[in-house]
């Protein structure tokens, strides 16, 4: 039994002097949602890759309410390029607890739903933030086609500074406007 607790101890002491090189994502999501603001169109200006997205450019994402309460969710982009065939998903989405509207659920599929989690949002909601409790989606989202570099890289600051690797980021094309 000596030997148990003698092994238990090592453990710990290994896994506490790599506490430091684990990067642990800061996922805390903004105080504040107006849901009214939120609603209406949003480009997508960066994204982690993922299959559902892949090869997609000019991503827009388009939110109304339902007559059910819900949030109706319209995402849309062309494949390998802004004159390529279009692709589009249509999804609900809600939140699940009003206390925290900043944190809702979104469903492309049945009764499934993932985390949307809104990271962080201007205070004219003119872009925003967003993640999940999976350290593998991140999206930077604006009203408007394309984002000041000045912006984006005080966006990639705070990104970096919440420990994601901004490195995996993908800038989506977008039309100029």
């Amino acid at each position: 039994m000596g030997k148990n607790i003698a092994l238990v101890l090592i453990c710990l002491v290994v896994l506490c002097s790599c506490k430091d090189q684990i990067t642990m994502i800061n996922k805390t999501v903004v105080h504040e949602l107006d849901i009214q603001r939120y609603l209406g169109k949003w480009y997508e200006i960066a994204r982690y890759d993922h299959k559902f997205e892949r090869g997609l450019v000019g991503v827009t994402a388009s939110y109304s309410l339902r007559e059910d309460g819900k949030i109706k969710v319209v995402n849309s982009g062309f494949k390998g390029s802004l004159n390529g065939k279009k692709s589009e998903a249509i999804g609900k989405a809600k939140i699940p607890d009003p206390k925290v509207p900043s944190k809702l659920k979104v469903s492309f599929f049945w009764i499934f739903y993932a985390d949307y989690f809104v990271l962080e949002l201007d205070d004219d909601y003119q872009w925003a933030v967003v993640g999940s409790s999976a350290d593998h989606y991140l999206w930077i989202l604006s009203r408007t086609p394309q984002l000041d570099d000045s912006l984006y890289q005080e966006l990639l600051h705070k990104l970096s500074n919440r420990g994601y690797d901004v490195n995996k980021l993908i800038q989506v094309e977008q039309r100029s406007y």
